[in-house]
Parts: structure tokens; sequence; C-alpha cells
């Protein structure tokens, strides 16, 4: 496995407005003609679905982070996330706008003009490409779905669809937080097989990563509660911070 620490980096977004703050993983945009990133905590631009602030001013918010990849992309997919490993299949970008979807974890395409996006705020957001076939996926991963396994369930889902192989994956471990701040009970150590009480949710799922065969897997050097002043923490808030967008997808020509 190559394992990059640094790489690729976030910069900011290319032809990016101040109505959506957010950074992109440029090289991936370069390398595979896939857009993908995560927005940041700037001007408040909090894109949590059930949190402390009215509906409307969050659904004003999406509504500007769809327009803000438009033309490229005609949909616009996320979901209410429920710490689980269901990853969901989408086959094309039939219609357009902003489509939500109950109970999933996890999205994967083979289609150009959808972006997919899960929100995040201390998760680790998994971005997954397959240059060869054309397919891109997105995986919200807490400690419940890295425990229970959701990138394997998303990798085992791409070989089913399109017969994507682990080799031919490319991953990306996103912003979340980092080994040191991550306090867990005894009982969530144990269930990754450490005695210290923190737990390094990227580190493990690269672990995983290598004994699925994905041999090109890179990890963030952010941290979102130590760069709190960039991105959203729930445990550096105590569970009153917002939410980040991550995202990915392959914009149609």
């Amino acid at each position: 496995m190559t394992l990059g620490v640094a790489s690729p980096l976030l910069r900011e977004a290319p032809g990016s407005d101040d109505s959506v703050p957010r950074l992109e993983l440029t090289e991936w945009r370069e390398r595979f003609g896939v857009i993908a990133g995560i927005t940041t905590r700037e001007q408040g631009f909090d894109l949590g679905l059930w949190g402390e602030g009215t509906a409307g001013d969050a659904l004003a918010r999406w509504r500007a982070f769809r327009l803000a990849f438009q033309p490229s992309f005609r949909v616009s997919l996320t979901s209410h996330q429920v710490h689980g490993t269901d990853v969901r299949w989408h086959d094309d970008a039939e219609g357009r706008g902003w489509t939500l979807q109950e109970n999933v974890d996890g999205h994967a395409t083979p289609a150009a003009g959808i972006l997919l996006s899960v929100t995040v705020a201390d998760c680790v957001p998994v971005y997954l490409v397959a240059p060869e076939h054309g397919v891109v996926a997105l995986l919200h991963a807490g400690w419940r779905g890295v425990a229970g396994g959701i990138l394997r369930s998303g990798v085992a889902l791409l070989e089913r669809q399109r017969r994507v192989r682990p080799h031919d994956l490319v991953m990306h471990c996103g912003v979340s937080i980092c080994g040191r701040c991550y306090e867990v009970g005894q009982d969530v150590a144990l269930r990754f097989g450490e005695s210290a009480r923190t737990v390094d949710l990227r580190a493990i799922l690269a672990g995983q990563a290598a004994e699925l065969g994905i041999r090109d897997v890179t990890i963030s050097p952010w941290c979102s509660a130590h760069d709190r002043d960039r991105f959203f923490s729930h445990r550096a808030s105590g569970g009153r911070d917002g939410r980040m967008a991550a995202y990915i997808g392959r914009p149609v020509a």
C-alpha cells in the first residue's frame, strides 16, 4: 500500500466565490477529472440538517451549495445518516435539484452530473475513485461505521455493480478528528483492539484498506478539533457545532 499523509492537498476551490467556503482536492481534479472536497465553517456556513438554526436558514445554505456546482452537476445527493454501513448505488443523474435520502451512510455512482455528499463534524469522510471505471463513492465513517465495516460494504458494492477490484481504487481519508483528540470509552476502544482511551479512525481505516487490497491511500493532515477555526467539531464544541459537507462527483462535460 502506498500511504501519503499530506497528499492530495486541500486547496481553495478553483473559481469558487465567497458564498460557499470550501476546499478541494485539486490533484484529484487534475489526475482523475473528479471534483472532491469539503466545505468549511467560514461565515458560519453550517450545513447541519438538524441543528439549532432555523430550517429555512439551513435550506438556504444547501441551495447555495447546490447552485455553486451548477451546471456541472444537475443533482446534489445527500442523506440522513445513522452511523450505519448502508451504502447506496445511484445509476443515473436524471432529474435536477437536491435529493435527501433516509438512513444511508454512503453513496456511489458511475454517472457524471451527480454530486455525492455526506455531512461531517469529526467523523471521517472517505473518498473513493476508480479512475479506469469512472466510478466514485463517498462514505461517512464514525466509530460505529468503521467498526461495522462500512469501508468493506462500499468496496463490495463497487465490485458487484461495476467489477471494481480493491487495487483499482484510490482512497482518501478526509478532514476529521485526529487520534490524539478522539477520546473514547473502554468499550469503544476494545472494539478496535485498543488499550488506550484514544482511537485514530483514519489510521484504522487505512489498515482496513490494506487488508482489502486498496494500495493507494492518503490521509488528511487536518484535524476538525485542532483546526476548529476552519472546521466544525462536534467533540470540541461539546455537541453544539454545525456540520461541513464533504463531496465528490464527476462533472458533466
